[in-house]
């Protein structure tokens, strides 16, 4: 979980910022055209966004005339448990947004008090697609209008047996999201809110679906940051979690992030995520730590 915690920062600092569309191509496909801040980051299941959660905006400094990428890692640690995440996303002239990124859960000592094991990870590949559907975060200063976006993320685990064990229902699992962010220029706000429709169990470590439900749950996240120089950027993410194991009930996951461009090839953030309990362990809180390289 501390995966999570680390991305919500990183995301939110470059997706926030994300605009695009309406600048002017400058030297090629890799134009590079979009403002400082404005490529965005990774968040913990690989899309531009707030670590916690998906924006709508689009990965990378590309325009509408131009190609952009990044990758990132991160490192996320809480009492009882630690996350390793890394990945790459393109985004396509402003407009479409493909993502991978590769999650690594590990229980460590905690995976023997759980009778799994010390040191057992659980793994996750997550591919996901987001298309930008209307507006622009930055350039539609204009219109009270957000840029929206729709996306869709395939996840797959590769614990099916200890999840079955558990009562999951599945190892794989798809969700559907629907984003809107806005950049205010004059008051050096980034505002999002996304809807996510999901069965996915501590957004899918644990799995798919379970005894208590098995049903898509309509859950919100939510960010918010403050510019403080064109290279700094606070806030704070708030992400709603659905309960479909009997055997351990979720919280709902919250961060604190600062997040720093040292220029349009390489961000770093930080940032304090409390989430909660996981599978039984409570009062799991702590800090992560990413870096994002990209054009």
């Amino acid at each position: 979980m501390r995966w999570l915690a680390r991305v919500g920062i990183a995301s939110l600092f470059a997706a926030g910022l994300v605009s695009g569309g309406a600048a002017q191509a400058q030297g090629g496909l890799a134009d590079g055209g979009k403002l400082l801040l404005t490529g965005g980051v990774t968040n913990i299941e690989g899309a531009a966004g707030g670590g916690l959660a998906s924006w709508a905006v689009i990965t990378g400094y590309e325009t509408r005339d131009g190609v952009g990428a990044n990758v990132h890692a991160t490192y996320v640690s809480v009492p009882d448990y630690s996350l390793r995440d890394y990945g790459v996303a393109v985004g396509f002239f402003n407009r479409l947004e493909l993502s991978y990124a590769r999650e690594e859960f590990d229980t460590g000592s905690t995976g023997g008090k759980l009778g799994l094991g010390d040191g057992f990870t659980f793994d996750q590949d997550v591919v996901g697609a987001k298309v930008r559907i209307i507006g622009d975060a930055v350039y539609d200063q204009d219109s009270a209008l957000p840029q929206i976006s729709a996306g869709v993320q395939f996840k797959h685990n590769d614990r099916g047996a200890i999840i079955h064990a558990v009562g999951g229902k599945s190892d794989t699992g798809v969700d559907y999201y629907l984003a809107a962010t806005k950049v205010l220029l004059d008051q050096s706000l980034v505002l999002d809110g996304t809807i996510r429709m999901t069965k996915a169990n501590q957004t899918g470590l644990l799995g798919f679906g379970g005894d208590q439900s098995n049903a898509y749950h309509a859950e919100f996240e939510g960010s918010a940051g403050y510019l403080i120089s064109k290279r700094l950027l606070v806030g704070g993410e708030y992400r709603t979690k659905p309960n479909n194991l009997g055997f351990a009930r979720e919280n709902d996951w919250w961060d604190l992030f600062a997040a720093y461009a040292l220029n349009k090839h390489l961000s770093a953030t930080v940032a304090y995520a409390d989430l909660g309990s996981i599978a039984t362990f409570k009062d799991q809180h702590g800090v992560y730590i990413s870096l994002q390289a990209g054009f």
